[in-house]
């Protein structure tokens, strides 16, 4: 190969290369900010509910990002909080979903019953996909009450930041 083709080469991969890197960094992710954010806006509406809660903020590869566990709540449910977030990073659909593709819905028989026996699904509420600019980036779990009001907490974190996962 001749000087000039090796230099051309050289420049089309570093120019290449470059594209790579702008497309990582436009690319939403789950931050720590946000995460923690998350979950202190889980904590206060438990808090002013009277709920003990567990809650994870895992990233879009179910790695855990945040972990909160009240005063007092269920020991068992932080692993449980976990297990929802990682549910919800790695579908884009909510445990509450899961249980009705599962169990069923409005009486009607679930179309993927086998479905809970796959490692990692998590088949009742409170673990909710976590959306950015259209890409999922991540998972919130909430573990300690009802899944309804697990659904509820993790729902408020979600809602309180809304606008930085635009």
């Amino acid at each position: 190969m001749s000087n000039w083709s090796a230099r051309l080469v050289a420049v089309m991969s570093l120019s290449l290369s470059g594209i790579a890197v702008q497309a990582l960094e436009r690319e939403p992710v789950m931050t720590l900010d946000v995460a923690q954010d998350m979950s202190r806006a889980c904590v206060a509406f438990a808090k002013a509910k009277g709920w003990r809660m567990n809650i994870a903020v895992v990233d879009a590869g179910a790695n855990v990002i945040a972990f909160s566990r009240m005063d007092h709540s269920f020991l068992g449910s932080g692993d449980i909080a976990t297990r929802k977030a990682k549910f919800a990073a790695s579908f884009p659909v909510s445990t509450r979903y899961a249980g009705e593709l599962v169990y069923g819905k409005d009486g009607k028989p679930g179309t993927l019953p086998g479905f809970v026996e796959m490692p990692g699904v998590v088949a009742f509420a409170g673990g909710l996909p976590v959306m950015a600019a259209g890409a999922h980036v991540g998972g919130i779990g909430v573990s300690g009450g009802s899944p309804d009001e697990d659904e509820q907490c993790a729902a408020a974190a979600l809602d309180a930041v809304k606008g930085a996962l635009k």
